[in-house]
This record gives C-alpha cells, structure tokens and sequence, in this order.
C-alpha cells in the first residue's frame, strides 16, 4: 500500500540551502507553516538568527516576521519534516561541466531524515531529468523507501532574481509539478498557499525541469545575439545603442542590450541543458555558440580599453586602471560567476595594475573567490583609465564629472552598461 501523502494543515517543512533561493522560501512557509531552515554555514545561521541577511534580498522586519521559521545547520533538526525542499547551488566546473555535488550532498541530507509519507522538492535549476536519475536513488539509497510508494517527490523551478525588490517570490507565477497525480496537486496546493501570483501545474518534472533550465538559454542566447552585433557594429563605427534605439520603435522588437554575462543563472544554466544534450548524442550549435560570445566580451572590452590608450599613447606597462564594480549585476552583492573578473585578468595579461572599487560586495569574499582586494576609495586624479563596469546607483550618481574626477589627463573612460549620458565615455559597448 502506498503511503499517504502529509496533511497540509499539520506539515513541518524543510528548506535546505539558505542563500538568495532558500531564504525567502523558507521566509515565505515560516510565516504560515513550522519550517526549518537548514544550511551547512554555521556563520550564515547565526547571522540570520539574528535576523540579518548578507545578501541583501531579505531585511530585518521581513524575517522577524517569520515566526515559525527554525534556523539551523544541525542535520538533526530535520527529523520529524514532512516535506523536504532543496535549493542548493547547482554549478559548473572548470570544464563547463555540471557540478552536482551540491545537490548529491542535499540528497543525502534529505535521505537521513525523511520518513515514512515524506515528499522531497528540487528547486535547484538541473537538466531534465536529473531529478529522478540523480536525487531520487540517493534518497532511496540513503531512507531505504521505495519511490512514489513510500516517499514522493516534485520539481519547482526557481525564479529569484537578485537585488530586485520588484519581483519577489510571492509575486512570481510558480511552476510545479510531482511524481504521482496527487503528489503533484499536493506540492501546487502547497506553493499556492504562499504564493499570491498563482500557480502552473506541469505535467511532469522532467517538463518543470526543463521549462526552467530554457528561461535563462533562451535570454542567454539573445544577449549573444546583441552582443555579436555590438562586435559588429564597434567595427563599422556604429553606436549600437543608437542602432537598438531605433530598431526598439518596432512594436515586436526585443529590449536586449549588450554586456557581461554572469551570475548565477544565465552564464551557468545552459551548459546544463547542453550537458544532457551531449549525453543524448545531440550536439548543440546555436546555444554553445550564444556561450561562447558571451563569455569572451570580458576579454573584449578590455582589448578596446588598451587599444584606445595605445591611440591616446598611453603605456599600458604599469599603467593604473580603475574597475568600477565587481558584482554580478547592479545594486547587488552577489559574486557568483562575475564575467568583470575577464576584464581584470586581461587587462593584467597586458602588465596593468588594476583596481577595483565596488561598495556592494564583501571585501573578504572578493579576496576569497577572486584573489581581488578592492579598494575602499579610489584616489582621484589617479587612473590612466577608468571602466564602469557594474551601474551601481553610486556610480550612476557619480556621472561623468565624477568618474573623470578620478582620472589623469587624457585618460580613457569605457562605460560597459551605458550608463553615463552620451558623449561623456570614450567608448562603451
């Protein structure tokens, strides 16, 4: 006989993994349902026992209202949850390989302590079928319960964009999907009840799976697209975003702009699709190509800085660069897969020194992943050129007169996001 599923007026949830995904999921349940919030960084537990989040996406009065909300990184808090939901990490290798320990790790976790009835729910963005290929035996593995008869489990794709206090969780159609019929109606019934926009039930998790993993291929793959075209236009003397300007006066035409790739997701998602594509004897073109561009512009702009200071017969030898921003995006502190560290590490193939200044992210974190110690304040009057890499609002409220207050005569300024009014930068994408 198969176990029933829990009742959803007396669950005990766990969310597992506490970074910019986990905590306002577990926010959001721990405002209505007894939820423990679990992560191996002890020092991020005490932090948010304290009701503070490093990473900015939740304040203090948004998680002291979560009354019910248990934070801890003992594994045996766990026990006596009835629904597991994980959103961990889900990186890339050195070799553009998916790296899935993080979430094996999470199964493991979740396979100690489910019991009996138990569901488990994977938000981590995976290839399709990695659910029940990858985490679903190590739970088996781990409880000793058989699948869809003794425990369940769904896929809800997460769609949390850092730094934006516009679109939260709460206000985010969600997608949901689970191993059986009723598991399925089970895991929407449940994020229905804290999300507010509403729902979308897929047919399976392999779909939910996949759904997810295209959201940020398909954006990737369009900001390669403006991205080329910039390569293209820069050639030609063109501004392209006077080009973009006027193509966007077509009622159909897409708002991409040129510019970095990183962060969590878009840089990182579509090597999980064309991982499983490979597996399958498919070997995509478009994506790795959409990849591929996208991740040498780093490289790029640092090429045209140092060619326009060679025009302007500035040494690159020992010449001080200024990198303003390090982020992955704007108004955010977070670090994960920033491309600006491409444009460090060819500005220094050509014996610059190079500074970073960005007053959003951890300087401890910067020394820890990057090797980089950015600068408190950057000293006027002191750079042979300066790149506005990251539109932080400081920067944008810096404007020209005040990124070439840090300039020597005849420096270059190259604005990547266009952020400065035109004509004021040397150059930008």
């Amino acid at each position: 006989m198969t176990a029933p599923l829990p009742d959803r007026n007396d669950i005990r949830i766990a969310v597992i993994g506490l970074g910019y995904v986990g905590l306002p999921l577990a926010a959001a349940f721990g405002r209505r349902y007894p939820t423990v919030g679990f992560d191996i960084d002890a020092t991020r537990i005490e932090q948010l026992r304290r009701h503070h989040d490093h990473t900015l996406e939740m304040d203090e009065e948004e998680l002291r209202a979560s009354v019910h909300l248990q934070c801890t990184s003992d594994p045996a808090d766990l026990a006596g949850c009835d629904v597991f939901i994980v959103t961990v990490p889900t990186p890339i290798d050195e070799f553009k390989r998916p790296d899935l320990r993080p979430l094996e790790s999470a199964s493991r976790t979740v396979g100690a302590a489910i019991a009996r009835g138990g569901v488990a729910i994977f938000e981590s963005t995976v290839y399709p079928g990695a659910t029940e290929e990858v985490c679903v035996p190590i739970i088996e593995r781990e409880s000793g319960l058989r699948y869809n008869e003794d425990f369940y489990a769904g896929y809800s794709p997460e769609r949390i964009n850092p730094g934006d206090k516009e679109h939260r969780l709460e206000n985010i159609l969600k997608v949901t999907s689970g191993s059986t019929p009723e598991a399925a109606y089970f895991i929407d019934a449940l994020y229905a009840s804290v999300v507010t926009a509403g729902t979308h039930k897929a047919s399976s998790i392999r779909v939910a799976e996949a759904a997810k993993v295209i959201e940020n291929t398909q954006r990737d793959v369009n900001i390669a697209l403006i991205n080329e075209l910039a390569l293209i236009f820069a050639r030609l003397g063109i501004d392209t975003h006077e080009v973009l300007e006027a193509a966007g006066t077509k009622w159909n035409f897409l708002p991409f702009r040129p510019g970095l790739v990183g962060g969590h997701c878009i840089g990182v998602d579509p090597y999980y699709l064309t991982h499983k594509a490979q597996q399958i004897g498919y070997h995509p073109e478009v994506i790795l190509a959409g990849r591929r561009i996208n991740d040498s512009m780093g490289a790029h702009v640092a090429q045209r800085v140092v060619k326009l200071m060679q025009q302007r017969g500035l040494r690159t030898t020992g010449a001080r660069v200024l990198v303003l921003g390090l982020a992955f995006k704007e108004n955010c502190p977070d670090l994960r897969n920033t491309r600006v560290t491409d444009i460090i590490d060819e500005l220094r193939s050509y014996s610059v020194e190079v500074e970073v200044h960005d007053p959003w992210v951890s300087p401890a974190q910067a020394r820890h992943e990057y090797g980089i110690s950015p600068v408190a304040e950057p000293a006027p009057g002191s750079y042979d050129a300066v790149i506005l890499a990251v539109a932080h609002r400081e920067f944008v409220a810096m404007g020209a007169e005040g990124v070439r207050a840090l300039c020597r005569p005849g420096a270059v300024v190259f604005d990547v996001k266009r952020v400065l009014p035109r004509g004021c930068a040397d150059d930008c994408l």
